[in-house]
Parts: structure tokens; sequence; C-alpha cells
């Protein structure tokens, strides 16, 4: 049988990760990534691959190890476990995906740094069970991946009138004129102070119904 309590907090972990508590709209966190790698999709769909599996074994291996983890040194610990599961990334896409990992660059090397894995594992991973962990990490991760894909799909298609590289009718053809911003770090910056805005919004209305 399923412990009481067990689906509600399973729930609020995904709702908190996904909506309520979301990196960017919310917390305005790790917005590097959203400058760098979000002019193209394709690009976005790995860095968010990447980060969602670095988040969620991160904070799970950061649970599990807790217990045995001197306080003094919890951080360097935390970032050596990040460090790992990244290289693990980074290797894989050498080995398997070379222009990939030519066309991002050194920004999966920086997600050792990105605030929100350092962040959830300090703020979940230390203090709840692995199972937990992960799921926190997972969902926190997914929510931050579906913001950039929404930016990443509005830069792509204004910007250069494809989608994945492929072209998207009306945006590729002659009657439209190509947002060249849109692929360049304003059109992040623009599109980025949009999402924010209107999730915001939404968010403020849907707290409001619920008072």
């Amino acid at each position: 049988m399923t412990p009481p309590g067990t689906e509600s907090q399973t729930r609020k972990i995904i709702l908190t990760g996904l909506w309520r508590d979301n990196p960017i709209f919310k917390q305005v966190l790790g917005i590097c990534s959203t400058l760098a790698v979000t002019n193209l999709v394709l690009n976005t769909v790995v860095m968010c691959v990447a980060l969602v599996f670095t988040v969620a074994l991160s904070s799970a291996s950061v649970s599990l190890l807790r217990s045995v983890t001197p306080r003094n040194i919890r951080m360097m610990v935390e970032t050596l476990i990040i460090a790992f599961y990244v290289i693990i990334v980074d290797i894989l896409l050498k080995a398997y995906w070379p222009e990939m990992s030519a066309n991002l660059g050194p920004y999966v090397g920086l997600i050792i740094t990105n605030c929100i894995v350092m962040g959830r594992c300090e703020a979940f991973g230390n203090s709840n069970p692995p199972a937990r962990a992960f799921l926190d990490g997972a969902f926190s991760a997914l929510g931050y991946s579906f913001i950039l894909l929404i930016i990443a799909t509005f830069r792509e298609v204004l910007g250069m009138g494809t989608f994945a590289g492929l072209a998207v009718p009306f945006f590729s053809g002659p009657a439209w004129d190509k947002w060249i911003i849109m692929v360049m770090p304003p059109g992040a910056f623009f599109m980025l102070a949009v999402v924010i805005w209107v999730f915001r919004s939404i968010q403020i209305r849907l707290e409001a119904k619920t008072k």
C-alpha cells in the first residue's frame, strides 16, 4: 500500500518544479542558458536533456551521501558530484555527436556552475530521501526546460523561419521578413522578458482565484 501522504507529496514536488516555483519565471535563475543556446530549438533540446539528467542524478546522489558528508565540505562534494555527471554528458556528446558538442561549445561544462543544479542539491537533496530528491531535481529541470523550449521556438521561427532546422510555412517564405535580432542576444532578453511577464501574470490570476 502507498503510505499516507505520499501521493500528495509527489504531486506537490511536481507542481512546484514545473509551475509554482519555476526556476525561470518565478526564481529567475540560470539565465545564461537562455542567452546562449535558445537561438536554435535542437541545441536547446540537447541542453535541456543534459540538464534534466544532471540535476536529477546529482540531487539523488547528494541525498544518498548526505549522512556521510561532513557539513564543512558539503558544497565541494556537491560540486564534484555535479561535475561527474556533466563530464559524462560532455564525453558522450563529443563521442557520438561531435557537431552538437561543437555547437554548444563550453555551455555544457557551464552546467556545473548553474545555480539551479546546486540550488536543488543544497535545498532539497541534502534534507530528503533519494527518490524525492531525484523527482524534485527532474521536475525542476523540466520546468526550466519547457520555458527554454518556448523561448527557442519563437526565436528560431521568427528569426530563421525554421523549427528544429525544418522550414516553417509562411515564416520561411518571401512574405515574412525574418527578424534577425531574434537569434541575437537582444532577442533572447526580449523573449525572456515576455515569457516571464506572461507566465507571472497567469500565476497571479490563478493564485487570486484560489484565495
